[in-house]
């Protein structure tokens, strides 16, 4: 399986300094600078006020977001295996879905997954797995999705505050996703 994400070394940087903003969302960019360890003149360059940073972050975020779901085969692989890659792609942009939680709790007026397409392509995905008899019919896509989600979300952010342990966290949410949408021949 392909690696997700911008491969370049302004990547670690973002993905840094967006750590950086959840963990110290009072520092100045001289402190966001000195917790990455890159100087204040390198972020400087990157933007030059803390707007145009959110900004880039939450556009690169969404960008890499959006490449995991992409990545995950959603209208190609079997619905099993593409909601295993579509874990396990989102899981290793958790830094970044981390920081968008954080925009959202700091009121961003945007639906990201509206705003990206990222709804559409999950009801799609939920939707064509219902059809094959993989997830259950007795909900809506709609609402698969924002389980899925939910549960993402909520996972990455126990992970974050050290709830619950970062190895065997992707087999675990498939386990405990699929046990809750799968059809009845599926358990």
């Amino acid at each position: 399986m392909a690696r997700i994400g911008i491969q370049t070394k302004d990547n670690g940087i973002l993905v840094a300094l967006a750590s950086a903003i959840v963990r110290q969302p009072a520092a100045s960019l001289q402190e966001l600078a000195s917790a990455v360890g890159i100087s204040k003149a390198t972020l400087y360059r990157f933007c030059r006020t803390r707007e145009q940073l959110i900004e880039r972050l939450t556009t690169h975020g969404v960008q890499l977001i959006g490449e995991a779901i992409a990545a995950s085969g959603l209208d190609t692989a079997s619905p099993r295996e593409a909601l295993r890659r579509l874990i396990v792609n989102n899981l290793e942009q958790r830094e970044l879905t981390t920081f968008l939680i954080y925009c959202r709790n700091q009121g961003a007026s945007e639906d990201f997954g509206d705003e990206a397409g990222w709804d559409i392509a999950l009801d799609a995905f939920f939707l064509r797995g219902q059809r094959e008899g993989v997830f259950r019919i007795d909900m809506p896509a709609a609402m698969l999705t924002e389980l899925f989600v939910a549960m993402l979300l909520g996972l990455v952010e126990a992970e974050r505050r050290g709830r619950v342990a970062r190895a065997g966290l992707a087999a675990t949410m498939e386990s405990a996703f699929l046990k809750g949408v799968a059809a009845d021949e599926a358990t």
